[in-house]
């Protein structure tokens, strides 16, 4: 997240930087997509739905508060329903400083047990849905070679196509996949598509946004899908829609811990 005199500064240094050429470098657009406004602070509701291969649909309610430490940001969720996931918790603590691992933690009220993510889980499905641990937060720029691929549109808006693959097999082990495709709105710096190569199984996933607002000033995506296909065969789809977005409210310190995140909703 990051507020609005900054964002200000990265758009500046964009077009500056990129004043003799038409297109800004990837490395550039992808800076700028990191560091793009999404609120100080900010609290919301999610409904996630998971639909198998057979179109069977188990749906989970959520709730979620993230706030901005200085170039850190820290996030809360908890689960609401159904009963069987009630209070199970995720923390996420994103920071900036490249190659300085972020720290996840999720904690599942059935067994009082809270689990550290390693990074060697964070290519893991986060709840059975197609979103990966790695998905969770902020990719470090430095693991990656970005290039330009094209200049496109998504939904009639220009976006930049842009290739992102992985600098080690490390990496690729850690985050689940080989090389993604990622579609940038220009005048937003929204990824509003993207295209996953999974590091197993051949397989890939597909990222959309496909409703995408303003909320206080703040593009806010409102109806997320990624969808996991073989070939043309969808194996697995994952449905995320917001709700009940706020920004600016403060929220106590003391919300983002260990602690906290072990009393469940409250």
């Amino acid at each position: 997240m990051l507020n609005w005199n900054r964002w200000a500064m990265v758009a500046a240094a964009i077009l500056l930087s990129s004043a003799a050429d038409a297109t800004p470098t990837a490395r550039e657009i992808m800076q700028a997509v990191n560091d793009r406004d999404d609120g100080d602070h900010a609290q919301m509701e999610m409904e996630m739905r998971l639909i198998d291969k057979n179109r069977k649909v188990r749906t989970r309610n959520m709730r979620r508060w993230a706030q901005d430490r200085g170039e850190d940001s820290y996030s809360l969720l908890f689960f609401l329903t159904p009963s069987d996931v009630k209070n199970t918790g995720f923390l996420t603590y994103d920071y900036d400083q490249s190659g300085k691992d972020d720290d996840q933690w999720l904690y599942l009220p059935a067994l009082r047990k809270t689990k550290r993510i390693a990074n060697d889980d964070k290519s893991g499905s986060f709840m059975g849905s197609d979103f990966n641990y790695s998905d969770m937060t902020d990719p470090d720029l430095d693991d990656y070679t970005f290039t330009v691929m094209k200049e496109t549109q998504v939904r009639e808006h220009p976006v930049w196509q842009i290739k992102a693959v992985p600098k080690s097999a490390e990496i690729i082990k850690e985050i689940g996949y080989k090389q993604s495709v990622l579609f940038v709105r220009q005048d937003n710096y929204v990824v509003v598509r993207a295209v996953r190569w999974l590091e197993k199984r051949g397989r890939l996933r597909y990222l959309d946004v496909k409703q995408l607002e303003q909320i206080d000033g703040i593009w806010t995506p409102l109806e997320v899908t990624m969808t996991t296909k073989q070939g043309k065969k969808i194996i697995h789809k994952t449905e995320i829609n917001y709700s009940a977005v706020q920004y600016g409210e403060t929220s106590d310190p003391g919300l983002f811990t260990v602690r906290r995140l072990e009393k469940g909703v409250q």
